[in-house]
């Protein structure tokens, strides 16, 4: 392939790779749920699985980790910490000791009530009407989507 010398085409820019705008636009997102994370007592990680676990009480580590993309070694000490806090009870499940099962506490549950302005507010930092968040959203879903199969489809290393 003939090397094109016009540095607009040029692929290996900064600003032109996908994936550092999104790497970029995540720091920036999650530095900005930071202080509000903060209030609440959780990290953004925490807050992802307290998102998961909002929607359904009780989920298995396995199906916890599936939902956010996360193995069990990164999900194990963030479901410890939220237990210390008093958020989550882990328990083995009674029917397959082999499963963990996680549960909201009642100060998890009442913990959602005070996250329900957290959405709110980042959705005024973005500056953008609702419709244009959403079609981002599920744009990158989709992206993900693809790329996860992209990677299996091909021989490219985990």
């Amino acid at each position: 392939m003939e090397r094109d010398d016009d540095s607009a085409t040029d692929w290996l820019l900064l600003d032109r790779q996908l994936c550092f705008a999104l790497y970029s636009t995540s720091l920036a997102m999650t530095k900005l749920y930071k202080p509000l994370l903060s209030e609440l007592g959780l990290t953004y990680p925490q807050y992802l699985v307290m998102l998961v676990l909002w929607e359904a009480e009780t989920l298995t580590v396995s199906e916890l980790g599936a939902r956010l993309a996360l193995d069990s070694g990164t999900l194990t000490p963030l479901l410890k910490r939220l237990e210390t806090a008093g958020l989550v009870t882990r328990a083995r499940d009674a029917a397959d000791e082999r499963r963990v099962l996680v549960n909201l506490t009642k100060a998890g549950r009442a913990l959602r009530q005070a996250a329900t302005r957290i959405p709110e507010q980042m959705l005024c930092a973005t500056q953008c009407p609702v419709e244009e968040i959403q079609a981002l959203t599920q744009r990158l879903h989709s992206l993900r989507s693809t790329l996860e199969q992209a990677r299996t489809d091909s021989s490219l290393p985990d």
